[in-house]
């Protein structure tokens, strides 16, 4: 019957089972958010226990604990879980300092964007303290999740960051960006994110040896890139060239 009415709870005393394994109290709410009635809200007995067992969480294992929160951010809306998480304690306990607010509104813009689910773009929204550490993390999951956490602060344009980190990046920090500002991207951040994603730059080191070697040339190439992405990527080699003559003869 509950099957059938999409009412997920756990079965007989919930605090018996949470105390069996705490990691049930993550799995109640995937649970909850892939198979459950949303119009029916979260079973109150089984939040009741949660609530009053929220400290076992502590002895799970941060992979645990990490794979289990990165399944539940994979559902098409964990905002209205992580929002309950929140309120009874449980997203302070696994990730102290998170902040769901802007959770509901990316989950908005994903789907105006057309953007599939992604729990390490959810991850970043959330912010915390060290979420890496917190949910053991692989080095690559870490390395996306501070990518876009950082892109947050900056004012780098898409293109760059398309450029830079390729498409589908880009389009996470646009839809990061709108969430926590709460504005859409602007109406040329696709056209930016394409042109960017699409840019190759035309000078290499081959282009300014022999004449330039060493750390020198590394700082060249680095002053003649950041000319070009100013530029749009419109700069041509030619013109990049003789801007990099015209600064070696001052």
């Amino acid at each position: 019957a509950d099957l059938n009415r999409r009412h997920v709870r756990f079965i007989n005393h919930p605090a018996d089972r949470i105390r069996e394994d705490y990691l049930r109290i993550l799995r109640f709410f995937r649970f909850s958010t892939f198979y459950g009635d949303a119009t029916r809200g979260f079973d109150a007995d089984a939040l009741d226990a949660i609530a009053r067992h929220v400290d076992g969480l502590a002895t799970l294992s941060r992979e645990r604990v990490g794979s289990e929160m990165i399944k539940l951010l994979t559902a098409p809306d964990p905002a209205p879980a992580i929002a309950t998480m929140r309120t009874i304690g449980v997203l302070s306990a696994i990730l102290p300092n998170a902040d769901d607010r802007a959770l509901g509104p990316l989950i908005h813009f994903e789907t105006e964007l057309g953007l599939a689910p992604d729990p390490l773009r959810r991850l970043a929204v959330l912010g915390g303290q060290d979420a890496a550490a917190a949910f053991r993390l692989s080095k690559a999951q870490a390395t996306r999740v501070t990518l876009l956490r950082d892109a947050l602060g900056t004012m780098t344009k898409l293109g760059e960051m398309a450029y830079r980190h390729g498409k589908d990046t880009a389009w996470s920090i646009a839809a990061l960006r709108a969430a926590m500002f709460e504005t859409p991207p602007l109406p040329n951040a696709a056209a930016d994110i394409d042109r960017g994603a699409a840019a190759r730059f035309p000078i290499t080191a081959a282009d300014l040896m022999p004449d330039v070697q060493g750390a020198e040339l590394g700082h060249a190439l680095r002053r003649l890139e950041t000319l070009w992405i100013g530029s749009d990527f419109a700069l041509e080699k030619s013109a990049l060239l003789a801007d990099h003559r015209s600064q070696e003869r001052r």
